[in-house]
């Protein structure tokens, strides 16, 4: 679903620098973008604490601490949502620190480029890993995501059920 949006709104994948944001440790979205779009020739960057991204990452994307720094360099951005059952081990200090680190801000925005695509695979945690202003902008594809899901799902399941092109 990512994939299909991306090619949507880019009309391309290759040579696109793309930005997974959070909790990458427990993401199946970010291991499943991480593969997709690397075999499509982008050029993976992942940021989050420390503590939500496993060492082996980084034989696969860049990874970058710094939200701001990674975000200067993104052409897409697909904030993963922090998934809060997992939270209980202490990964992270606070939901208000993450926010402030990790969260995608109107203001953070501001240093992304122009044409910056903004994703999120749902469900989101409104003023924690995105603000609501910023999943609404005109830079967000994320209503057109979900759609995007619902139709690749069907098409998926079409095929698998036996399906025949007419």
């Amino acid at each position: 679903m990512d994939l299909f949006t991306i090619q949507q709104y880019k009309g391309h994948i290759e040579g696109l620098k793309v930005l997974i944001v959070g909790d990458i440790m427990h993401s199946r979205v970010a291991k499943s973008n991480i593969y997709g779009l690397s075999k499509l020739g982008a050029e993976i960057i992942v940021s989050g604490p420390p503590t939500l991204i496993p060492e082996e990452v980084k034989n696969y994307a860049q990874v970058e601490y710094d939200l701001d720094k990674a975000i200067k360099k993104a052409d897409v951005v697909n904030v993963l949502r922090l998934q809060l059952e997992r939270q209980e081990a202490g990964l992270i200090t606070s939901l208000e620190e993450y926010h402030r680190f990790y969260g995608l801000t109107k203001e953070r925005m501001t240093k992304a480029k122009e044409d910056l695509l903004v994703l999120h695979p749902g469900p989101m945690n409104r003023g924690v890993e995105i603000d609501e202003e910023v999943a609404y902008c005109d830079k967000s594809a994320i209503q057109e995501q979900v759609s995007n899901g619902v139709a690749v799902r069907m098409a998926i399941y079409y095929t698998l059920m036996g399906g025949r092109e007419e």
